[in-house]
């Protein structure tokens, strides 16, 4: 299944979770925010919540500075 990942295009396994993108893709534990199709997803709903050919999601990692 084919989505876009962060601007670029990415393939996924049919039926992945949020939470299993998050983990494949390193992001393991740390706290990030997370878009699909432009709709944000509470961290309480990334281990039910699958993703559909076609889906845009965007991640975001808080960085310090200013």
């Amino acid at each position: 299944m084919n989505i876009t990942l962060n601007g670029s295009p990415e393939t996924v396994t049919d039926g992945m979770t949020i939470a299993a993108l998050l983990q494949d893709k390193g992001y393991g534990d740390k706290l990030v925010a997370v878009a699909v199709n432009g709709a944000f997803t509470p961290k309480s709903t990334r281990e039910e919540q699958t993703l559909s050919d076609g889906d845009t999601v965007e991640i975001v990692a808080p960085m310090q500075g200013g």
